[in-house]
């Protein structure tokens, strides 16, 4: 596979994955891949939790369901959002970003758009759909066989005015090489973000996980392999769509839009450049 393949074929996955273990082979390659990144002065600040045991992946997975049932039910998701949902493919296509939601269940279509009114989340609430999605998540996460934790840590964070920046910086170049590395083999990733979203939730994680007091607990998420034939769950949306290179990118100066490049990335065989110089 390219390289040019793994990095435009770099997906989220909504969906579930196969129930197969993610292999050892496969573990060490994630973790490599994280390692290599580059860090400030090689300095290294991330951890990382391998998670396989079935009771913590389903305590993770009822923290998280029971944290999105909270968050739905109580509006707060759709009020910090709501500038990132979009519709209909006509929003999609005047924004170029945000979550399209394109499939939902026929039960939840009519609160699309009134899911930030009173009244539509009172609907909502009515007809448990707040517990519909959680549930839906759950199993999501229940049916991980393998959770990573992302831990960075404190002295690192706190050595200097700039230092938590760095960290951030790299822990998320480091991320980032695992995510790429999934694609090529064969497997899906994705953020479990609920429990962060309510107060306390992130708390049973950590303490779930044992985190030392020097290290503290920056993301989870949920990996296994894609299954032949992904099926899209009931819930879902597309994020394909990207912004114009003109809308984020600029020629000499922050004022100047770069011409010329808007559409697809270049395909085809391209010369690398020159050499790098070595002593």
């Amino acid at each position: 596979m390219e390289f040019r393949d793994v990095l435009f074929n770099r997906r989220t996955t909504n969906g579930p994955f196969l129930p197969d273990p993610v292999s050892e082979e496969h573990q060490r390659l994630l973790i490599a891949a994280a390692a290599s990144a580059p860090s400030q002065f090689n300095s290294q600040p991330w951890r990382f939790v391998v998670i396989e045991d079935r009771d913590t992946i389903e305590t993770i997975a009822r923290v998280s369901g029971e944290s999105m049932t909270a968050v739905i039910g109580e509006g707060s998701f759709f009020t910090r959002y709501k500038r990132h949902f979009r519709f209909s493919a006509e929003e999609m296509a005047e924004h170029r970003s945000g979550m399209y939601f394109d499939k939902l269940p026929a039960p939840l279509r009519p609160f699309t758009r009134a899911v930030f009114t009173a009244s539509g989340l009172a609907m909502m609430r009515m007809l448990r759909v707040p517990q519909t999605l959680g549930e839906e998540n759950r199993k999501l996460v229940a049916g991980s066989p393998l959770i990573f934790g992302v831990m960075l840590d404190r002295a690192e964070r706190g050595a200097h005015p700039l230092a938590d920046f760095y960290c951030q910086f790299s822990m998320g170049a480091a991320v980032e090489n695992i995510w790429l590395t999934t694609v090529e083999l064969g497997m899906g990733i994705q953020f479990i973000s609920f429990p962060m979203e309510v107060p306390g939730r992130w708390d049973e994680i950590v303490q779930l996980l044992r985190v030392p007091d020097d290290l503290e607990l920056m993301a989870v998420y949920r990996l296994g392999y894609l299954p032949p034939e992904q099926r899209r769950p009931a819930i879902d949306w597309s994020s394909s769509q990207r912004k114009l290179v003109s809308q984020y990118v600029f020629r000499e100066n922050g004022e100047t839009p770069q011409q010329g490049w808007d559409g697809a990335p270049p395909t085809g065989d391209i010369t690398p450049g020159p050499p790098a110089s070595g002593e």
